[in-house]
């Protein structure tokens, strides 16, 4: 479901068409969050629907993320967020038209009164589930167990939503709509570990060094039992310096940080591929490549850390 025909649809409200701002937003996320929105239609594709039938859902789908990112890069004052140039207020006003926008584009005549009903749910499921996860996360998990708590609100109500959208857009079983929820959620955690991962390795330093136990990497080395733990403390405030976030992300490799992140992506990748396999798809070749391409950008960092890739990137 490519980005332009996302925009197309989107922007056939009016409402959204007259809002100059909606579109620099879109231009400037669509290349980082496209591809999360061909989810709907590779699960319409699976369930034998075809890709065109998905395009409201992914439209939907897309509206919806951005009124999300809008007002997650408020709570965590990211430096990137458009809340910079367009105001707190003018942005949180568009969050709310974007979230309205998806519940309108998702009454397109090409779904009957029931599909509309269901991806309805769907995306208040989105909605609801996010913003509690954005809740906890604001509030800084203080332990692993409340970390997988604020990422099963946060990334796991999205990514499983996205796969049942394309799945009812399909006409797909309620059972086959419920088990792709469950095999986009796996996916969400996933990709949640690679975005710390990616997050905790970048240079200069982004705002998770600020919130350091919102990520899973910065988590382990603030916790874990290892020799270099009171250096990792006594660096985490001064990663603005080059050479101190150098020094801290040494020691997230030599902790063991990285390879922990790696283990739990790892176990996750082989869950959704078992879990794939078992259910009855028509056509399930579109999300069996999805899943392969999910952890190749992450092969890149693996290497440039000296980390040994995991055994499912390897064999990818």
């Amino acid at each position: 479901m490519d980005a332009p025909a996302i925009k197309t649809a989107i922007f056939a409200l009016p409402e959204i068409t007259a809002w100059p701002e909606a579109a620099a937003v879109f231009e400037r996320t669509n290349n980082t969050l496209s591809k999360e929105w061909e989810l709907p239609g590779l699960a319409c594709e699976a369930v034998s629907g075809g890709r065109a039938a998905a395009l409201p859902a992914a439209a939907a789908l897309a509206a919806i993320q951005l009124s999300i990112v809008l007002v997650d890069d408020m709570l965590d004052a990211d430096p990137r967020g458009d809340y910079h140039t367009l105001g707190p207020g003018p942005t949180a006003n568009l969050a709310l038209a974007l979230q309205a926008a998806a519940f309108q584009i998702i009454q397109a005549p090409a779904y009957g009164p029931a599909q509309r009903a269901d991806l309805s749910a769907w995306l208040a499921h989105i909605g609801l589930g996010t913003a509690l996860g954005q809740y906890r996360d604001a509030n800084n998990a203080g332990d692993e167990a409340a970390y997988w708590q604020v990422v099963r609100g946060k990334s796991v109500p999205f990514y499983g939503a996205a796969l049942a959208l394309g799945a009812v857009a399909g006409g797909a079983a309620p059972e086959l709509v419920s088990g792709l929820n469950e095999l986009g959620g796996l996916i969400g955690e996933t990709a949640q570990i690679y975005d710390d991962l990616s997050d905790a390795l970048h240079t200069p330093a982004r705002p998770d060094w600020g919130r350091p136990r919102n990520n899973l990497p910065l988590l382990y080395a603030l916790t874990a039992q290892y020799p270099d733990r009171a250096r990792f403390a006594d660096l985490l405030p001064r990663v603005a310096d080059p050479e101190a976030l150098a020094a801290a992300q040494k020691i997230l490799i030599t902790s063991g940080a990285v390879s922990y992140c790696a283990y739990h992506a790892n176990r996750r990748y082989r869950a959704a591929q078992a879990l794939l396999a078992s259910l009855p798809l028509p056509h399930p070749r579109p999300l069996t490549d999805a899943i392969a391409r999910q952890g190749q950008p992450l092969v890149g960092l693996f290497q440039a850390a000296g980390v040994p890739l995991p055994t499912a990137l390897a064999e990818g």
